[in-house]
């Protein structure tokens, strides 16, 4: 894996996407820095952060594009498989590579703190707290993003796929509440949840049984939650939707500075989802 790691991480240099990225984020960051906390006086440099997620739905697609699109479009994925490692290893090391190249600009921005404190301003703990979330969320938006491009075969199509994904991800609260909390309207939700993950399933699998299991179940516990739990289930659905929302752990921490150990482990979880789907889509390949 360390070897993987390694090559992978090279490669973002020896080209000009990992400069692209750092140089990207780098300069969002320092414009909202300036813009809120030296300019208008705001004390916590988290709230400078808070408005620089949208531009990671941009960003973080020019890491995961090529991860594993390149290599299915030139075949050299076929080389790949054949070393004496596991596929999740050759998953681990390039997930690994992406974030090490994430957490770069990220350690940098770790001096915003200290120039506001210099001052008698802030809190390094809300601050530095803020910055560790951002770090989980970078994780899941490229487990998310190399799970995309393990799909396909063009890097075009890996990007705008995750940056679709990422966006709804970001928009999540704004879109549930445009869901009404409805009988009607949460049947209809808890089935395309359990469509989406079985056709995801099926993508990574190309296994027919399993995710038609997986579509089955969706069906019984709809039936059964619509029959058996009718008023909890009107609203219901929305509320847990509500609970998958990245804005809202992003607020617990930028907004009421609240150090959220649930939302960060719902980012660890559907990450490992993520990761998890990948090396089931990487293992396929192998196989045949």
């Amino acid at each position: 894996m360390i070897a993987i790691y390694k090559r992978e991480f090279r490669s973002y240099f020896n080209s000009m996407i990992g400069y692209i990225f750092i140089a990207a984020v780098m300069a969002v960051i320092g414009i909202y820095f300036m813009l809120l906390n030296l300019n208008m006086g705001y004390p916590y440099f988290a709230n400078s952060l808070s408005g620089t997620v949208t531009v990671f739905a941009f960003t973080v697609p020019l890491l995961t594009m090529k991860s594993m699109a390149e290599e299915r479009r030139s075949k050299s994925d076929q080389m790949l498989l054949t070393y004496p490692v596991s596929v999740t290893s050759v998953v681990l090391g390039k997930f690994l590579a992406m974030l090490t190249v994430f957490a770069i600009p990220m350690l940098i921005s770790c001096l915003c703190p200290l120039v506001l404190s210099s001052g008698g301003h802030g809190s390094l703990t809300i601050d530095y707290s803020t910055i560790l979330m951002f770090m989980f969320l970078g994780a899941l938006f490229i487990s998310i993003g190399m799970y995309i491009s393990s799909l396909t075969e063009s890097q075009v199509i890996a990007a705008v796929g995750t940056m679709a994904i990422l966006l709804i991800l970001i928009l999540c609260d704004t879109i549930i509440s445009y869901i009404p909390a409805t009988l009607n309207s949460s049947i209809v939700c808890t089935l395309v949840i359990f469509a989406l993950f079985a056709v995801c399933y099926f993508a990574s699998t190309k296994s027919v049984v399993p995710s038609a299991v997986i579509m089955g179940i969706g069906i019984v516990v709809t039936v059964v939650c619509a029959t058996a739990f009718k008023d909890w289930f009107a609203t219901g659905v929305t509320e847990l939707l509500s609970l998958l929302s990245v804005h809202n752990v992003i607020a617990n921490f930028t907004s009421y500075y609240l150090f959220d150990v649930k939302g960060l482990l719902f980012y660890t979880i559907i990450s490992a989802l993520f990761i998890f789907l990948t090396i089931q889509s990487v293992q396929k390949r192998r196989y045949r």
